[in-house]
């Protein structure tokens, strides 16, 4: 029988051909439960429209999406899940996260799925990760049942508090969760 795994999407919008690309894997070998942020369950953008995104998203894993904090609020009592990974996990919901904050569907999936100490993965993707946001990341890198895919810097020229995870690494990210296990290396340098 296949692995329930939650599939949230935050907006980091520049990084949903890379996310459609792995969840396309993943749909080889889970039964995936996609959970959207407000903002991408509603936002348009240059890199694709929310229906598009959703429509796309829905094709892969036959599943409808948990868009709303009701529909998320059972991850955690009917224990939906075996693992959840948030990809891409912007700097605002990053730092909710870490500060047990549940304003949307994405962080009550997350809080939810933890109180039943199953792990969680985040692919973090922010402007502002090595700048006022990087206490969250720190916080959470030293949480319980927390597995971060590795990351690095994308530009450290132009934006130099960016950080973006390697998004091809979250199947193995996500073996290596279930195995109790942080992959490493957990920091990667571009070029």
């Amino acid at each position: 029988m296949k692995k329930t795994i939650g599939f949230a999407v935050t907006g980091s919008f520049c990084t949903f051909a890379a996310i459609i690309e792995q969840l396309k894997k993943l749909a080889e070998t889970y039964n995936i439960i996609p959970i959207f942020s407000y903002a991408v369950a509603s936002i348009d953008t240059r890199f694709t429209t929310a229906a598009d995104f959703r429509a796309e998203v829905i094709r892969i894993t036959g599943n409808q999406p948990l868009d709303t904090i009701p529909l998320a609020e059972p991850v955690g009592p009917k224990g939906l899940l075996d693992l959840l990974v948030v990809a891409p996990c912007t700097g605002n919901t990053l730092s909710k996260i870490s500060l047990a904050i549940t304003d949307t569907p994405v962080t009550m999936a997350v809080k939810a799925h933890l109180r039943n100490n199953k792990p969680v993965v985040i692919a973090v993707s922010s402007n502002d990760a090595l700048g006022l946001n990087f206490k969250n990341l720190g916080s959470l890198l030293n949480a319980k049942n927390i597995y971060f895919v590795p990351f690095g810097q994308d530009d450290s020229k132009k934006k130099p508090n960016s950080l973006v995870a390697d998004m091809t690494l979250i199947g193995a990210t996500i073996e290596a969760a279930f195995a109790g296990n942080q992959i490493q290396p957990l920091l990667f340098t571009k070029g």
